[in-house]
């Protein structure tokens, strides 16, 4: 499977990566964001929601404390966060996979243990923050489909 590493120095390098993802996404699609408080989970899923057309005077903020935000884009776009569920019935609970059938796309905070409960088929994306880079890699087909075009949108 298609693995990409991309490096991301500065906060432009983060908002690049997420509008090219952004060009690459569609409904249905699963984002799995894993990495360190601080390594800019919820920036990248800020700038790609900017990317689908959200209008800037919506806040984008991390769904620690209410689990699950919704936002109004082309393709509509989830933005969850399972750090504090206890149990994979409690994942399910959220109805996560019912919105990727609606077409909603799910980028999911601290979901690398839930895959398979949120839909499966993910495209987990791995933050550090020394060096800040970002480690893109597919669990099924699909993801495998996106990061192709990832990696090939990175070569032109």
């Amino acid at each position: 499977m298609t693995e990409t590493v991309r490096e991301l120095p500065t906060r432009r390098a983060t908002t690049a990566l997420a509008r090219a993802v952004a060009r690459v996404v569609d409904a249905g699609d699963l984002y799995v964001l894993a990495g360190p408080l601080g390594s800019g989970k919820t920036f990248l899923v800020r700038a790609v929601c900017r990317a689908l057309g959200l209008d800037r005077s919506v806040r984008v903020t991390s769904p620690t404390f209410t689990l699950v935000h919704e936002y109004a884009t082309r393709p509509p776009l989830v933005h969850a966060d399972v750090y504090r569920l206890a149990s994979v019935a409690d994942v399910l609970d959220l109805g996560l996979a019912e919105q990727r059938d609606e077409g909603k796309v799910l980028f999911v905070e601290w979901g690398a243990a839930h895959v398979e409960a949120l839909g499966g088929d993910a495209t987990v994306i791995e933050l550090s923050l020394d060096p800040r880079r970002a480690r893109l890699r597919p669990t099924g087909p699909i993801s495998e489909c996106r990061i192709r075009a990832l990696v090939l949108e990175g070569s032109e």
